[in-house]
């Protein structure tokens, strides 16, 4: 770790409080181009159950989850480091920083949709005011594709929040 809050020799920004889906997106390609995916992937490698008869498979398993590991762990800052220091495997540290940060999306989801169902043009031109409402429409989309506001509903907000002449 380097002292500007970057993952030494990444260019990564060590995670905290506002960047996990950018965070999220560059360790996963990170993960999947050093070949170590699997032992943090839900559909992954898991420990081999029988550890006598499969040594090898063990060994090699327990090299990926701590380079894994290492790697995971040190990409996060201290604030977020608490939550994942009981973590036993890089597949753990996975999904509790997933379950952490889902919470949280879910709040910011419902802030989100609160601001866009209030959002008028006030004071700003029309063109920012466009620019305002499809920001926070693709914010939406980012944190739930689910929830994507279509074009139509999007026209609706805008037209809705548009100042008199």
């Amino acid at each position: 770790m380097e002292g500007t809050g970057r993952v030494a020799g990444l260019g990564l920004e060590l995670l905290n409080q506002s960047n996990y889906r950018i965070w999220k997106t560059c360790m996963e390609s990170y993960l999947v181009g050093e070949d170590l995916w699997d032992v943090v992937s839900t559909n992954g490698v898991v420990a081999p159950a029988n550890i006598i008869e499969n040594a090898e498979a063990f060994k090699k398993w327990k090299q990926q989850n701590a380079k894994a590991e290492f790697v995971l762990k040190r990409s996060i800052s201290h604030g977020i480091f608490e939550h994942i220091i009981g973590c036993e495997s890089a597949r753990e540290i996975w999904q509790t920083l997933d379950r952490l940060f889902n919470k949280k999306n879910e709040a910011r989801l419902q802030m989100l949709k609160n601001e866009l169902a209030v959002t008028k043009q006030e004071g700003i031109s029309i063109s920012e005011y466009f620019l305002k409402v499809k920001n926070l429409c693709s914010e939406i989309s980012l944190i739930n594709p689910e929830e994507r506001i279509s074009e139509a509903r999007k026209k609706r907000y805008i037209i809705r929040g548009l100042q008199p002449e």
